[in-house]
């Protein structure tokens, strides 16, 4: 196999072109052995990936994943993300002076290594027991801040200066297009989110940027395991509504993620990662 490179990055990241070069059976055009071409992987590699909630559950997962596709990495939350070599920026997504200045950072990142792709992914949320009929004006505002604001404010932001071959990838839930009793804010924000979705794909069009909804089953993560209490009983029969009778793994949806970066194909889609989700 012949690889041209100027024909492939019109269609690919550098992090995909990185993987294709280092699968290719061929030399690439222009490298007479694999070894040189293996030098020139850290500028191919060349990208940045900014995630919200990577310091546990799905975004660590996403964030060890960039990491190993040899990608900057930059965690958006309150808390360290465990992952060796991904920054934190210490941030509360339901305060608007903290995420102001997060966002100022990042605006200094960027301008940094301008023309740099970037995977810009939403995966922060905030979930309550909570019901329509009892539901403060208080604790809707809370969710919504984390959940959809904060998805705003990153947006207007960064959008403007993220180049050709970026991406911008929403975390919702399988509750982005259908409801259960007890989550009412929740739904009401992953709903949400499958709007703004649709809406980042229309407005966006012939930047070069794509965007997709990655929707999770029930999948163990520390959220999910706080929200039913620690309870292994209610966790099992979670699990086994699905074809395959467990629960789904980050490291699944993180591949989902890391896919859909790669992947501008799949522009204005929603991609649901639930196993096989029973239906009643």
């Amino acid at each position: 196999m012949v690889c041209d490179e100027a024909a492939i990055g019109k269609h690919f990241n550098r992090c995909s072109i990185a993987h294709l070069y280092r699968n290719a059976v061929t030399p690439v055009r222009g490298w007479s052995t694999l070894s040189a071409l293996d030098r020139s992987l850290d500028h191919i590699m060349d990208a940045i990936a900014i995630l919200t909630g990577a310091s546990s559950g799905i975004g660590a997962a996403a964030a060890e994943q960039f990491m190993g596709k040899g990608c900057a990495v930059i965690n958006i939350s309150r808390r360290d993300c465990p992952v060796a070599g991904v920054e934190t920026l210490s941030t509360d997504l339901s305060d608007s002076a903290s995420l102001t200045q997060t966002c100022a950072t990042l605006v200094a990142r960027l301008t940094e290594h301008s023309g740099t792709p970037v995977c810009l992914v939403h995966n922060a949320s905030l979930m309550l027991k909570d019901r329509c009929d009892t539901t403060e004006d208080d604790a809707l505002a809370q969710v919504l801040a984390v959940n959809v604001s904060g998805i705003n404010a990153l947006n207007r932001t960064l959008l403007p200066i993220m180049p050709r071959g970026s991406s911008v990838l929403y975390v919702g839930s399988t509750l982005s297009e259908k409801a259960v009793a007890g989550a009412y804010s929740y739904i009401v924000s992953k709903h949400a989110q499958l709007g703004m979705m649709r809406a980042t794909c229309q407005d966006l069009m012939g930047r070069g940027i794509h965007t997709a909804l990655i929707c999770p089953g029930f999948t163990d993560t520390t959220m999910l395991r706080q929200h039913v209490g620690q309870d292994e009983s209610v966790l099992a029969s979670l699990g086994a509504m699905n074809s395959f009778g467990r629960l789904v793994s980050p490291d699944e949806i993180a591949d989902m993620i890391v896919w859909a970066h790669e992947h501008p194909v799949i522009n204005g889609s929603v991609l649901h990662g639930n196993l096989g989700q029973v239906e009643h």
